[in-house]
């Protein structure tokens, strides 16, 4: 999944980014309100991991100028404010789910994967498509018993196209989700990944529509 994270704590955004990417995601970092509110308004995201203190403004103005706007992108609000009020606060400006800091990445996670199935419409986390088992919330496949396992870029591309099956994504979707891997890609890079995926997958898993994109069926 493609992730924001706001938090301007560089050392708890580090650990928080290397924690979700290694589980296979794709995180976008923003430091401040701006800097997210940008983010926000340009890119699909699957869940928002905000911060409400952030040193140019208010997490709660990024969030309710995002909701005025018509934006139902989950949120969840990770916050060393632990007072009732502020959770209430929180929920009522249109947050999804609220921890509080310190948390445990673990549980943080687990929330940020229930919203985004949530979001997508999704809210099983293990299913059946084109022959293959599929864990959501654990990023593991498994085709008659046996496990396949996925690298992180693997996972995050096809787990893209499972959170929009049936739907089209844009080459270009897959690119800018690939690149938030800290790693120069290639122009051929989403390419290179589907055939990876088809090799692992099976052929027919994921199909090409020449000039508009991929599709898991």
């Amino acid at each position: 999944m493609r992730l924001l994270l706001v938090e301007d704590t560089d050392e708890l955004a580090q650990t928080v980014l290397r924690f979700l990417r290694a589980e296979g995601h794709s995180v976008d970092h923003a430091p401040d309100a701006a800097t997210a509110e940008e983010a926000m308004a340009v890119a699909n995201y699957a869940c928002v991991i905000l911060d409400l203190g952030l040193p140019d403004g208010s997490g709660l103005d990024v969030l309710k100028a995002r909701r005025r706007a018509g934006d139902r992108t989950p949120v969840v609000i990770a916050t060393a404010r632990d007072q009732v009020s502020d959770r209430i606060a929180g929920l009522d400006a249109g947050a999804d789910d609220y921890v509080v800091k310190p948390f445990d990445l673990s549980e943080l996670s687990a929330r940020i994967r229930a919203q985004a199935r949530r979001g997508q419409g999704l809210p099983e986390t293990r299913i059946t498509v084109a022959g293959l088992e599929v864990d959501r919330a654990a990023a593991r496949i498994w085709r008659d018993g046996a496990e396949i396992r996925l690298t992180a870029r693997e996972w995050a591309l096809f787990d893209a196209l499972l959170g929009a099956r049936g739907r089209i994504v844009p080459k270009a979707a897959l690119e800018e989700l690939l690149g938030t891997f800290d790693a120069v890609i290639e122009g051929n890079a989403v390419e290179v990944y589907v055939s990876r995926l088809r090799t692992k997958l099976g052929p027919s898993v994921i199909e090409t529509r020449r000039g508009l994109g991929y599709v898991l069926p």
